[in-house]
């Protein structure tokens, strides 16, 4: 199949990219670069080093023979995203593209624009350009487990069925996203069922748990493919936090009491999700929603479970509890649904055996590069903000903005 991926510069764009062209599929790899061009914004960099696009994309050729189109490209440049559809004509695209974190999007006003605009507008773009030049590819759109926030009751996969005054429906999942970057991603949602009920087109949505690991077949197969590792207080996981903070000597910090419960998967079977969406596509005119993770935990177990791994390297973990910079409920009911994949034949791998076999060992190889002051969290969900050691940062991402305004340059869609 041809299959664009947009956002193939990120943590998971990259990975399903090398996956599908490893498969045959004919794969367009698609990105601004504008999430490496945060990273100096923020301070911050990967824990393990990632090569430039131009050297991942001739390394996958020379390792695996098989070629990848390389294009740098903005989801919010619509002349140049129809261009691209119309050439192309893609059986189906994968849309990572868009500002994943977030602390982020909470740091200011102006990180809360950038990310909406970023983002939906992005999203816009690609269904305009697929209507218009590709109607039958098929939409495949990374979501996340955020939308839902943490109900007192079942979370099903996108849908409900609803009784109310003697009558019944099937409508959306009420939504609670609880930063304006989750937000975003509901406003993606509406969005693209609109699109395929008023246009026909054909979408599946991926509402993703967190993922973990460090890398997946392809990636693995030469150090110039390896994928990015974040583990700072704006784009990096919890669990990838707390695997950094043991290496470096310090007490792994959970979030007030830790009963904080979220959804997970491991990086392969990611991209085997992806996979399986794209091998059963939706209908003409058909939203549908999986919701993608294989296990989940509180932050208290996987502190836990973090320190059982490195015990099992011989290894001294301390646990401790601070302050929870964000507004979210500490300890709260969480069921998520999420049968949809396994029907198609998602295996999923296991955490404990993640973090045991690849995670603590990886980390420990690249404890020289990890930035110490960027782990802890510099976003106050609270007060709207950075705190004092973070203005500057906020400072150069508001000019940036602000130029961008007066030259009349859109902001771009990133890497997810």
């Amino acid at each position: 199949m041809r299959i664009i991926v947009f956002g193939a510069d990120g943590y998971l764009g990259w990975p399903t990219a090398l996956y599908l062209s490893a498969r045959g599929h004919d794969v367009w790899a698609v990105d601004s670069l504008v999430r490496r061009k945060w990273d100096r914004l923020c301070g911050t960099q990967s824990l393990v080093p990632v090569a430039s696009m131009e050297r991942r994309v001739a390394r996958w050729e020379a390792v695996s023979g098989k070629a990848i189109h390389w294009c740098k490209l903005d989801l919010c440049d619509l002349v140049a995203l129809e261009q691209l559809v119309d050439e192309v004509q893609p059986e189906a695209v994968v849309h990572f593209a868009e500002q994943r974190s977030a602390p982020y999007s909470m740091i200011s006003a102006a990180h809360a624009v950038e990310t909406q605009v970023n983002n939906v507008a992005g999203t816009l773009n690609l269904l305009f350009a697929v209507r218009d030049h590709a109607p039958d590819c098929h939409i495949v759109k990374l979501g996340t487990m955020g939308e839902y926030g943490t109900p007192d009751i079942d979370i099903e996969e996108g849908f409900i069925e609803i009784e109310h005054n003697g009558r019944r429906d099937r409508l959306p999942y009420p939504k609670q996203a609880g930063s304006f970057y989750h937000l975003s991603k509901v406003h993606d949602s509406h969005n693209i069922l609109f699109a395929c009920r008023a246009w026909g087109l054909a979408s599946t949505d991926l509402n993703q748990g967190v993922v973990y690991g460090v890398a997946t077949e392809e990636t693995a197969m030469h150090r110039e493919l390896a994928t990015r590792f974040d583990y700072d207080g704006i784009w990096g996981t919890v669990l990838n936090r707390f695997c950094v903070q043991a290496a470096i000597g310090r007490p792994v910090s959970v979030y007030g009491r830790g009963g904080q419960t979220r959804g997970f998967l491991d990086i392969r079977d990611t991209v085997r999700c992806v996979e399986l969406a794209i091998a059963n596509p939706a209908e003409a005119g058909e939203y549908r929603v999986f919701n993608q993770f294989t296990e989940q935990f509180s932050v208290a177990e996987l502190a836990e479970r973090v320190v059982r791994a490195r015990a099992h390297h011989g290894l001294e973990t301390v646990v401790e509890h601070i302050p929870n910079p964000r507004s979210e409920k500490e300890e709260h009911y969480y069921n998520a649904r999420h049968q949809h994949l396994m029907d198609l034949g998602l295996v999923p791998h296991k955490l404990a055996d993640t973090l045991v076999d690849d995670v603590v060992t990886v980390v420990n190889q690249h404890v020289g590069r990890v930035r110490v002051n960027t782990i802890d969290s510099v976003v106050d969900w609270r007060k709207g903000g950075m705190v004092a050691a973070a203005r500057q940062a906020d400072s150069r991402a508001g000019q940036l903005l602000a130029l961008r305004a007066r030259a009349a340059v859109p902001v771009g869609a990133g890497a997810r």
